[in-house]
């Protein structure tokens, strides 16, 4: 399966790329198989994400996949973030080919990560 347009623009274009100064929530997930590593960055504010960023190490599905997952989240609430899946994120990439999936998991586990420092705290 060929990369898709949408994950093509990602990769040319990525949204939200970056460090995020003022993020209040920070997670970073590496996957053990291939090395792949997503950083990411949220500012919350009333239960609210107000700003997401992120940095990806490998695999060019990684680096799509951190810029649409920026692109879902901000302006969720923590609660409706949480419900982001891993075929919600293929789906905004375009699809993904079987072997590269696992660069959506990466994000949600990112993101679960980053939420789950919020919840602890309430």
């Amino acid at each position: 399966m060929p990369y898709s347009n949408i994950l093509k623009d990602h990769l040319a274009r990525p949204r939200n790329a970056g460090e995020l100064a003022d993020a209040n929530r920070v997670a970073e997930q590496t996957n053990p198989a291939c090395g792949d590593r997503l950083k990411l960055s949220l500012r919350v504010r009333g239960g609210r994400i107000e700003a997401a960023r992120f940095l990806a190490y490998g695999c060019p599905p990684t680096l799509a996949c951190g810029s649409v997952l920026t692109e879902l989240i901000e302006g969720l609430t923590v609660d409706e973030a949480l419900r982001v899946s891993r075929a919600e994120i293929i789906a905004a990439v375009g699809g993904l080919p079987a072997r590269k999936t696992h660069a959506a998991a990466l994000a949600v586990e990112t993101l679960h990560q980053a939420i789950g420092q919020i919840h602890r705290q309430v």
